[in-house]
């Protein structure tokens, strides 16, 4: 059967999976096997509004300021837990941005998984994920959440990286704005006169 697969269970059932399923179950194997490795040793793992913070900024800052700022990167070690790849994901939006779900389209992103171990042997899994096809920019964003996970980095990064490309990002935002508003075209409603 083309797109189809068969399996059977340890209890003498069977059944078949669609190559979607398949995939899916392919892909969480993957992860499986790469978050089995971290099991083995306590780790950070920080999901708060943050680190959110943090990986926003990292992620949608410009390439020339967040490279100046990973120059020093070199000089910390780290181990890839999955290697930078490249793959598409489907943005969505939503009607009036408030009424239903809709696909907009695909955009290409590049992600990747790095483990850092600090001084005092505290590990952290850094996770890089941007739009594009930039692969040195992922790692770049990667290190750095690992090593904003790490006590004896977290204020000096914080401080010294990601205020500054904070403060980089929205200054390109708002020249774009200001480039954009003085092409903005302002419609006037002419009412009619009454006699």
């Amino acid at each position: 059967m083309n797109g189809v697969v068969s399996f059977s269970i340890d209890d003498g059932s069977e059944g078949e999976l669609t190559r979607d399923v398949q995939e899916s179950v392919t892909l969480a194997a993957d992860n499986a096997c790469i978050f089995s490795r971290l099991d083995d040793m306590p780790m950070t793992l920080d999901t708060s509004a943050a680190r959110r913070a943090w990986l926003a900024v990292l992620a949608q800052a410009p390439r020339g300021a967040l490279a100046r700022h990973a120059a020093h990167l070199h000089a910390q070690s780290f181990e890839w837990l999955r290697e930078p790849e490249i793959g598409l994901a489907m943005l969505r939006g939503r009607i009036g941005n408030s009424g239903d779900r809709f696909n907009l389209g695909e955009a290409t992103m590049t992600r990747c998984v790095v483990r850092h171990r600090g001084v005092d042997g505290r590990v952290a899994a850094g996770l890089g994920m941007v739009i594009g096809r930039d692969v040195e920019r992922a790692g770049w964003v990667a290190q750095l959440d690992a090593m904003l996970q790490q006590p004896e980095h977290h204020d000096a990064l914080m401080r010294d990286v990601v205020a500054p490309l904070r403060e980089a990002t929205q200054a390109l935002r708002r020249e774009e704005a200001a480039r954009t508003a003085a092409s903005k075209v302002r419609f006037f409603t002419l009412t009619p006169e009454t006699p």
